[in-house]
């Protein structure tokens, strides 16, 4: 298997990994444009763009696009985050060409028909509804809202209803023309396919200038506070979040792997204490969500409303032992899960060319997968310490609670727990 990387005259970067053994490929085009990238007014744009991708393009139908693909049994998909668009595609090894023409031709030639547009909205205006109705998907929501208020990060990627429901043709040619520039777009295949020839059909994607398009996005604060929803539900739904390092920072590796031990399994400190032995909740889990120049260690429960404070007051003192009581068998146990999980990751070509793209989005560079492999195996049980301490020490976090949740604690109720 051998990871092969190009520059186009058009400034796109094409990357792939030839993996000769297997019949399929897994072929995509990661931009590095988000719901970050929108204004307020646009909020919501960068995920609209994407559902409008395939409802048309010049030479194809919405139908004929979803034809196309199936007939020859692959998928297409796409998805948007806060600073990446991804559309993608796999196939079988003969029907590479047949993809990247309908993903080119989706990027760049995509009509936008007003019929298009006023359906879709109808759309996403049920997504919305639907994230709504879920509290254990709206409260991220609502967390990212309390740790960066209104602003491009706090926003949701969905949009809201008002902006869904304003947007016309011309949004979404300008917000292309200003986002979707050739420099930041990578297109990334792994399975049984040939550099070269991959190089050859990404010169369908028509390229798009633009000027300061390097520029680094404006650093956005965490500001954290306290939001509750008392509202009729079954359960009393808790979320808490932290400051933590970004994506590119030294201590990443460190924060993950107490992310993992703290939540990320049946071991986990937390699942052990609050499910295992105090039976407060049926999940419990923490996570740690990173971005461009600044990330976030959060973690989520629900349970009933009588046992709301007890658990919220739990999971305050689990993280403030954490500091001071992690044991070095614990860190190995979850840079073990780290390990395993990259490495098993790697059956698959789906994950293989997601891995390639974002690395060469987020560190502008291929991190290869020893070189991951061997961050995580740096983290030493000090670091994970210090970690800890950092971020629980003198915190401001953003804390949400939806559903039957008078009984819960206050923000600084719970601030006193941790650091007690």
């Amino acid at each position: 298997m051998t990871i092969y990387f190009d520059t186009l005259p058009s400034g796109i970067k094409v990357l792939t990994e030839e993996i000769p053994t297997i019949e399929s490929v897994s072929v995509g085009v990661w931009i590095g444009v988000g719901s970050r990238n929108e204004n307020k007014k646009e909020s919501g744009i960068a995920h609209f763009l994407e559902h409008m991708a395939f409802k048309g393009t010049e030479k194809r139908s919405a139908l004929q696009i979803a034809e196309s693909i199936e007939n020859v049994g692959g998928f297409i998909n796409a998805y948007t985050s806060k600073e990446i668009t991804c559309y993608y595609a796999k196939i079988l090894k003969d029907d590479l060409p047949l993809a990247v023409d309908i993903l080119s031709d989706i990027i760049s030639n995509s009509v936008y028909k007003k019929e298009e547009i006023e359906r879709e909205k109808g759309v996403i205006l049920q997504e919305i509804g639907q994230i709504r109705d879920a509290p254990d998907e709206f409260i991220f929501e609502l967390l990212q809202k309390e740790a960066f208020s209104d602003t491009e990060l706090g926003r949701s990627i969905l949009g809201t209803v008002d902006n869904v429901s304003s947007f016309k043709r011309d949004d979404f040619i300008r917000f292309i023309k200003n986002n979707y520039f050739s420099d930041r777009m990578v297109v990334c295949g792994a399975g049984n396919l040939n550099h070269h020839e991959l190089c050859t059909l990404a010169e369908k994607f028509q390229p798009v200038e633009g000027d300061n398009h390097k520029l680094e996005p404006q650093k956005i604060p965490f500001l954290g506070g306290e939001k509750r929803v008392e509202k009729d539900l079954e359960q009393a739904h808790f979320a808490i979040g932290f400051e933590a390092p970004s994506n590119r920072s030294p201590q990443l590796y460190a924060g993950k792997v107490f992310s993992v031990l703290m939540g990320g399994g049946m071991s986990s400190r937390l699942f052990q204490e609050i499910r295992e032995k105090r039976g407060l909740c049926y999940s419990i889990g923490t996570s740690f969500d990173g971005y461009s120049d600044i990330g976030m260690l959060l973690c989520y429960s629900g349970t009933a409303g009588e046992k709301i404070k007890e658990l919220s007051e739990v999971i305050a003192i689990e993280f403030n032992r954490s500091v001071t009581d992690i044991t070095e068998v614990e860190v190995e146990r979850a840079k073990t899960q780290l390990r395993a999980s990259l490495l098993m990751s790697l059956e698959s070509s789906s994950s293989r060319s997601e891995r390639l793209a974002r690395g060469l989005i987020i560190w502008e560079r291929i991190v290869e997968v020893q070189e991951t492999i061997s961050k995580i195996d740096d983290v030493t049980l000090q670091d994970v310490k210090d970690f800890g301490s950092v971020i629980f020490n003198d915190p401001s976090p953003a804390m949400v609670l939806y559903g039957q949740v008078s009984a819960a604690p206050k923000l600084n109720e719970f601030c006193s727990k941790l650091q007690n």
